[in-house]
């Protein structure tokens, strides 16, 4: 049967004359797209049941494959710069130290207050007051506000502020409030100096 009978076969073909039991007598145009609807329902369902389920496994796997490489990658990096995180450390540590020994002890704060005493005095200041507040506690050190009233010329506060920084323990200077004294060209200052105690073991 040529191509074009088989055309006209199948233009002539009545669905309703489709015997079920007897597919062996229909048209091999209608077999044809029978046999690639079976086809296309078994690719289909073999996709939709097996296939589809890997797709979704192996997408979960390569993920997992990528955050495994990064995590490989920064390991690696550690790795092959150990040594230099552990010089780094050194450093670091000593550093630590050293800043940890400039912090003063409860039995070196006395101390401090004459040494900011002294450095007033020898600016060339009138020491009104220089009073201890009470500590407040942090994450890992404690902070010693000291209160400080004195009276000078600009050049004598500020050879103070200077002396204050270059002090071996720790001293910051904070909230300072200058005026003008009611009689002369000198100034009234009061700054809140602070050093810190480094907590250890409490």
């Amino acid at each position: 049967m040529s191509f074009a009978d088989s055309m006209k076969g199948l233009k002539e073909f009545d669905i309703n004359d489709l015997d079920v039991n007897n597919a062996g007598i229909w048209p091999a145009p209608v077999k044809a797209i029978v046999v690639l609807i079976i086809v296309g329902l078994i690719i289909g369902g073999g996709y939709y049941f097996f296939v589809k389920d890997q797709y979704v496994k192996l997408a979960g796997v390569e993920k997992k494959e990528t955050e495994l490489r990064q995590e490989y990658e920064k390991k690696a990096y550690k790795v092959a710069n150990l040594e230099v995180f552990r010089a780094q450390m050194l450093e670091m540590e000593e550093t630590f130290g050293a800043l940890v020994k400039q912090l003063p002890s409860d039995t070196e704060v006395p101390g401090l207050l004459e040494d900011i005493t002294n450095t007033a005095v020898g600016s060339g200041l009138e020491l009104q007051e220089i009073k201890l507040q009470p500590e407040q506690r942090r994450d890992f050190y404690v902070e010693l506000p000291i209160s400080i009233k004195v009276i000078g010329s600009y050049h004598e506060l500020a050879s103070f502020v200077s002396s204050v920084a270059s002090l071996p323990r720790i001293v910051t200077l904070h909230d300072f409030t200058i005026k003008p004294t009611s009689g002369g060209d000198r100034l009234d200052m009061q700054v809140l100096a602070r050093t810190y105690r480094y907590r250890a073991g409490e």
